[in-house]
Formats: structure tokens, sequence, C-alpha cells
């Protein structure tokens, strides 16, 4: 069962990601100075960035710019894609019955959404909006991406995507 859940989430990625609070860790002498930290200024420029993603590999990775709206028009566009990358990357994975799992956000509840999956044959295993348990695209993907891009700072969009 678990090689045909496919799981879609989304994260903003800014250009400039400060670096975590294990990243800044110091092993230092007791009776050293304390170092000063200066609090950090987010990135207004950032860029959207829906993943699909399954237990082997990841399968899509999409860039948005900052001023995207996600609906459900273009969120269905997306989900196109996916499934093109699955022909292409998992052979014989669209044979089976495939396990969609998302965020039932507006634009991935929406009628023409869920028309399109249902068009697919593909099953869906939503995630709770405001659950406190994370989605596996927080703990497992994206918390290793933040680590990544931690303390790095990036001119453009292209030294961005490159670097994802």
């Amino acid at each position: 069962m678990l090689s045909h859940i496919v799981t879609g989430d989304e994260t903003w990625v800014p250009h400039i990601t400060p670096e975590s609070k294990n990243q800044s860790l110091h092993l230092k002498h007791t009776g050293s100075p304390k170092r000063k930290k200066f609090k950090h200024t987010f990135s207004t420029r950032k860029i959207m960035c829906p993943i699909f993603w399954d237990r082997q590999v990841v399968l899509l990775v999409e860039f948005f710019p900052q001023s995207t709206t996600i609906n459900s028009a273009i969120y269905c566009e997306t989900l196109k894609k996916p499934r093109r990358a699955i022909q292409n990357k998992r052979r014989g994975m669209l044979s089976a019955a495939i396990l969609l799992l998302h965020d039932n956000s507006r634009s991935h509840s929406a009628a023409q959404t869920e028309g399109l999956i249902t068009s697919f044959k593909w099953e869906q295993m939503d995630h709770p909006s405001y659950s406190p348990d994370l989605a596996p695209s927080d703990y497992h993907l994206f918390l290793h991406l933040k680590k990544f891009l931690g303390d790095k700072r990036f001119d453009d969009d292209y030294n961005l995507k490159d670097a994802i």
C-alpha cells in the first residue's frame, strides 16, 4: 500500500533563509563573551514551490511566482504534471490505485479538483486542515529542504530554483 501513496504539498521558499537554531549553536569556553545575534528580517522575495513525491523519488517540483494565487484551476493544471511524471518515472504505477495525500485547502477540495482526481481514478487521503499532526511533507521533506537552504542567499529565482 505504501508504494501507491503520492504526497503533494506546497511551501514558500524565500530568497534569504536565516540559519536555524541548531545551525547557529557553537561550542565555546565558559568565559568567552556572548555572541551578539541580530534579529533577522525575512525575505520578501519568495516563490511558491509545490512538490509531489512518493516513498522512492520526488516526482515533480514546480515553481510559481510570488504573485500567483493558488485556485482550483491552477491546482488542476498542476495535478496533471505529476500524472505525467508518474508515467515517466514510475512505469506501471498508474495501472494500480494511486492514493493522493494532500491537505484539504480550498483549492484541493474544490469540485473542479475533485472531478479531475476522480477522472484520474485516484483515491484521496486528506490531511485535515489545522490538525495538530504535521503533514508528512512538513517533517520529512520540507524540514530537510529548509536545513539545506539555511543561511543561504539567492539573488534571483533561477539560482534558488537550481538549489532546490
